[in-house]
This record gives C-alpha cells, structure tokens and sequence, in this order.
C-alpha cells in the first residue's frame, strides 16, 4: 500500500464503519486539470436532488499527461478521501466507475482495472471509460445515448448509440491536434506572437494582453516560461486572455477562436454521421451534451454557442445540454445504473417466476 505524507491511505478505515448493508457507489471523474471523486447511496431509488454522501478533489489523472504512477496516486487519493468524508471503508463499496481522460484504448482499460482489483474487495463492480462517458452521463442522468463535446484543457467528441455502439473524434493529444481545446487555443496564440514578434506574421494586442499577464518584458521570454513547465493545463490558462483579446477586437485572436469553434462542431459533425444519430433524413434529433470551460457562457465571445450554431445547420436535431450535474456524478450515476441492472438480469436468471423476455 502507497504511503503519503499524512501516512496511510487507507488508515481511516481503523476507525471508520463499513457501513449500511445496501453500500455505497464511486464515481470518478479524471482529467488533465483535476479529477473529482462523489459518492451516492447504492440503493435505490434515488431521490431528486440526488443524495451526494461525499465529495473529493485532486491533481491530473491523465496517465499521458502525468505519468501511469501518479495518475494512480491521484485516483487512489480522490477515492479515499471521499469514503473517509462519508465515513464509509472499502468494504462498502459496491461498484466503481472511474471515467478518466486518455483511457483511449482496451489496453488501458485492462490496466487501471487490474489495478483497481488490487485496492477493493473482490465483489465490487468496475466500470473503466474514457471521460467523456462522464460528461454524457452528466448531461442524460446516467443514460448513454446521443453525442457529448468535451472543450477543456483537451477535448473529445464520443458518441453512443441506444443499442449499445460507440465513436469518437479528436481526443488524441496536443501533438496530434486537439484543436479547440483550451491548450490548442492558447498554444496558436502563443504561437501567434512569436510569428508576430519575428515578422512572419500579422502583429496582434495578444503580445501585449498576453506579456502583461505573464509579466515577461518581451516575446523573447515566452520561449523560456513555454518549455519551463509546458505541462497542458498551464498553458491551457492562458485561454480567457485569448477570449478577452478578441472581443476587443483583435483579428488575430477571433481567428484562432472561430478556427477552434470549426474544429469542435467538425468533431461533433464527424461523430453523429458515423453513429447516424441524425436518423437517416438527419433531422432526428438527439442530446448533445456540451461540457468543459472552454464552452462556458459567461462572456461575450461564447464558443459553445458558437460550435451549436453550426452544428444546428447541419443537424437541426441537434438538442443542447449544458449539465446541472458535474461529470464526477454522472460516473456515479453510471456506476449505479450499471449495477442495478445486472443486479437485476442476475436475479431474473435465478427466478424462476421471472421470464428473461419480459
């Protein structure tokens, strides 16, 4: 078992009862920023608002972003931080759904839940996915249908069908062209003024919005504080600069964000068509689910709005969802869902009162 500064992981356990019989449910969700942790009861049916027991926050769990073993220290951490905050031990544990940004392949998949089996009792249930299964989740109360949009520090389109099929578009990383996400954005300014500076581009205000707010003296200096640290989600704040810059009218700085707002609705675009979402006349509608702070309407210069308006003229059935819910939740409420229903497919087999085909 990892130790950390305060000492043992799990050594509120000693103290901390198992709880009720009927347990409790995770739900993580993981990203390049940070990864949340909540806990819901496991019985049902959950009431509305939903009873959220606990709730705990850490660093990067992107494994591409951190590293395999940190990424797994901050799993660890969020998941027990949020058992001791509602005074449960594993053993009260009765399903988990860790929805983690770069989880992109089975393999990955395979590892984190080898991993997982190590931690928890041998009766949990585990659910790994990509991320973007939370925020689709967030958007639905836990049902996987329709297309969501990630746009924070990276993003992701992921689609799902009712009968179970699933795509995806983008999602691949900043060196293989997350635009639109919060560090392509920031990473083209960035690259904006250094072309601006050497002469090989137009000059634009984001030399100076972007200086100021970094407190360099000259563009020359942008070079160090880039590879200094060029962790994604540092770069990815310098996004609201970006945004500002723009609504005041800068040339340069609109480009880059209506450049950004086509590459999320060709992601959203690319994702619906392969999954047919649209139905065959592609006027059928279906959710889409917008999450991320890229996306966040609280400016003038609103991207989201934006990549909905032109997702709309080719799908008009397109219908909006920004979530009430956090992502961290709507893993939950997929862990709950999940559980529940091969509790009861479980129970069906075993009864011999229960037809399979009702």
């Amino acid at each position: 078992m990892k130790r950390f500064r305060n000492g043992e992981i799990w050594g509120f356990e000693a103290q901390a009862p198992t709880g009720a019989a009927d347990g409790v449910v995770l739900g993580v969700d993981g990203g390049t920023t940070s990864t949340v942790c909540v806990c819901l009861p496991a019985a049902g049916p959950l009431p509305d608002p939903l009873p959220i027991l606990s709730r705990a926050v850490g660093g990067c769990s992107n494994h591409n972003s951190v590293g395999e073993n940190a990424a797994r220290e901050t799993l660890e951490e969020v998941m027990a931080q949020a058992l001791s905050k509602a005074c449960y031990s594993r053993k009260a544990v009765r399903a988990v759904c860790l929805a983690v940004s770069g989880v992109n392949h089975p393999t990955d998949q395979q590892r984190i839940l080898d991993w997982l089996r190590d931690i928890f009792p041998n009766s949990v249930k585990f659910y790994v996915e990509n991320d973007a299964v939370a925020a689709m989740a967030s958007g639905t109360m836990g049902k996987l249908h329709g297309c969501v949009l990630i746009a924070g520090t990276g993003t992701i389109a992921y689609g799902f069908t009712e009968d179970g099929k699933e795509a995806r578009a983008a999602g691949a990383g900043p060196v293989l062209g997350d635009w639109g996400s919060g560090y392509g954005i920031a990473a083209q300014a960035l690259t904006a003024v250094i072309r601006a500076h050497d002469g090989r581009g137009p000059q634009t205000k984001l030399t100076k919005s972007i200086l100021d707010m970094l407190e360099l003296p000259s563009p020359d200096e942008l070079i160090g504080w880039t590879y200094a640290d060029p962790s994604w989600a540092r770069i990815a704040a310098l996004v609201p600069i970006v945004v500002s810059t723009a609504e005041d009218g800068d040339e340069v700085a609109n480009r880059i964000l209506y450049d950004s707002v086509q590459e999320l609705a060709d992601s959203i675009i690319a994702v619906v068509r392969r999954l047919r979402l649209c139905g065959e006349d592609g006027k059928e509608a279906f959710p889409l689910v917008m999450v991320g702070g890229v996306l966040e309407a609280n400016r003038r210069w609103d991207i989201g709005k934006e990549v909905v308006n032109c997702v709309s003229k080719i799908f008009p059935g397109a219908l909006p969802i920004r979530p009430k819910l956090e992502p961290a939740v709507g893993a939950a409420l997929v862990a709950w869902n999940r559980s529940v229903r091969e509790l009861k497919d479980v129970r069906e087999g075993d009864s011999p009162q229960i037809s399979v085909l009702q």
